[in-house]
């Protein structure tokens, strides 16, 4: 008889239970729940309600505290706390939890693409994704579209290149217009980017027009567009038009404050060193409490980098030198740029380039496969110094880079500098020499030789002069002034050789006949014309002028 009663105050409380849900009174049903529980307190499906209604009230700690502390009775809870400790931003944990699911339902794949998307894991996230396209069919599939077009937009920002096996997604909506904008930005195609990101604004606008939201709402959603659009015009040379989108935006303070970070931000990267107090301003919205699970690594890492060259160029040095040190703590990929500005600062407040040049060049060779500007930086102050032998030290450990153009011109002008002509020859074969096996038929290699021959020849080193313009005469047996040079070089030292090659310029009349006449003369009056053309435009100019007044007092009548 007892069990009888039980068993129909249980259904009494659960159809009550039910009710609540259905209507989505949640704090009603969690009432319900704990006066079950205050009966029954290891009651299984009472247990897993009350975690439910937790979860829709967005009370995520209690839930996860209901879970533990049940863990005998309440069953399998490892999705839900998976979520909640998703939306608590504990995204490893969750991951954890979900990685240990051995069921993956659709809820549980669900879930794992928004971890892998929290998580920066954009290229597995995809994966996820496109499997739950492929093999769903539910009123979901345009959020899950939407959803894939941010995670290849992402994807596409994190690597500069185009994702392999991307689907084609359309522009229905704003919202993927606006992510196919983010990918395009993503490839640096920031043109077709900005004509995107219009066509996003003014779908959104319509879209919400459309559901007749107010005005206040529908310029809050515009806000990201907006930003995006600012930075697709910075990044094509208008810095002026972005500044005047970031100052809208804020203006319009966004509730999203992951949107008035980055816009912050941009407007110190637009001020540079100048507009200080405006920029510090800009900076404390951008390093505001809160934003680490809404900004991406990325993003963190920029403003992070940002705020210390802010505080180096205000002069706060020893802020700054605190900045550095967090920048390093909490982005191992940005230790270049933390030495950079430490050395910088060092040099800065204690006029002590030596110490300088000493952090870089133990960082140097600690760390030979980091970034170029290390070395780069290094090898300008050492030239600062006046050491130019060491400067020249660092620029040939350069590896490939060694070989780039202008740093073997920055080497010759060095050690023509210090009236070193063997190290400048020295430097001008091994430059030939690397071409020649790696870029044989490059333009680098033919103007190298060419210029390698200049220098023997302007040092009267006639025989390597000659030995280097006889591997040109190879490649342009009839170039004249290959020949020529080459003519000059023997006559020195060997003239029947002189001799021989002589032969094999061209007769005068030839070298006179590739003369076209016409066209100089054609230049010379080309120059006249252009020069005449600006003449008549100056005079003709007050007439223009004198039409825009008509036109002007046309429309005053």
């Amino acid at each position: 008889m007892a069990q009888t009663n039980t068993s129909a105050a249980l259904s009494g409380f659960y159809l009550e239970l039910s009710r609540y849900g259905k209507s989505g009174e949640y704090d009603r049903a969690l009432k319900v729940c704990d006066k079950i529980l205050h009966e029954f307190p290891t009651e299984e499906r009472a247990l897993q309600c009350k975690v439910v209604c937790l979860i829709q009230l967005g009370n995520f700690k209690d839930a996860i505290d209901v879970i533990n502390k049940n863990s005998k009775h309440i069953g399998d809870m490892t999705f839900e706390k998976a979520y909640c400790l998703y939306r608590l931003n504990d995204t490893k944990e969750a991951w954890k939890l979900l990685s240990s699911i051995t069921t993956q339902s659709f809820r549980v794949k669900e879930l794992k693409a928004q971890v892998l998307y929290r998580l920066e894991n954009y290229q597995e996230c995809f994966d996820v994704y496109k499997d739950l396209i492929k093999n769903s069919e539910d009123e979901y599939e345009e959020e899950r579209q939407t959803n894939l077009a941010a995670v290849i937009a992402s994807l596409t920002m994190q690597t500069g290149q185009e994702v392999k096996g991307a689907p084609s997604l359309g522009e229905s909506s704003y919202e993927l217009c606006y992510n196919k904008a983010c990918t395009l930005l993503g490839l640096a195609k920031y043109a077709d980017a900005l004509q995107k990101l219009v066509q996003a604004e003014e779908l959104c606008k319509k879209s919400l027009e459309d559901d007749d939201l107010p005005e206040d709402e529908i310029e809050e959603e515009l806000a990201i567009v907006r930003t995006q659009l600012g930075y697709a015009k910075q990044r094509l040379g208008h810095p002026d038009q972005a500044m005047k989108l970031y100052n809208l935006t804020l203006k319009q303070r966004p509730s999203d404050n992951a949107i008035i970070a980055v816009a912050a931000n941009n407007i110190v990267t637009i001020n540079k060193d100048q507009n200080m107090f405006d920029s510090k301003k800009k900076i404390k919205m951008a390093v505001a409490e809160g934003l680490d699970s809404k900004l991406t690594s990325q993003q963190r890492r920029a403003i992070a980098l940002n705020h210390c060259l802010l505080l180096y160029h205000t002069g706060q040095l020893d802020q700054c030198v605190k900045a550095i040190a967090t920048l390093e703590k909490n982005f191992t990929n940005a230790a270049d740029e933390a030495v950079l500005l430490r050395a910088a600062t060092m040099h800065c407040k204690d006029k002590q380039l030596d110490k300088a040049v000493r952090l870089l060049k133990e960082y140097a060779e600690h760390h030979p496969s980091r970034s170029l500007s290390i070395s780069l930086t290094l090898a300008q102050l050492l030239l600062s110094q006046g050491h130019l032998s060491d400067c020249c030290d660092i620029l040939k450990s350069l590896g490939a880079t060694s070989y780039k153009l202008g740093i073997i011109a920055a080497l010759v002008a060095i050690y023509k500098n210090l009236e070193d002509k063997e190290a400048t020859a020295a430097v001008f074969a091994d430059a030939i020499s690397w071409y020649k096996k790696n870029k044989p038929r490059s333009a680098e290699l033919n103007l190298l030789t060419r210029e390698s021959a200049k220098f023997y020849l302007a040092n009267g080193q006639v025989q390597e002069a000659a030995s280097v313009l006889e591997e040109l005469r190879k490649v342009e047996p009839q170039d004249p002034k290959v020949l020529a040079q080459l003519i000059s070089a023997y006559s020195v030292f060997d003239p029947k050789k002189a001799k021989m090659v002589s032969a094999d310029l061209p007769p005068a009349e030839e070298i006179t006949r590739q003369v076209d006449v016409d066209a100089l003369e054609t230049m010379s009056w080309t120059m006249g014309a252009r020069y005449v053309k600006k003449v008549v435009k100056s005079e003709a100019s007050p007439i223009t002028r004198g039409e825009d007044i008509v036109k002007k007092k046309k429309k005053k009548k």
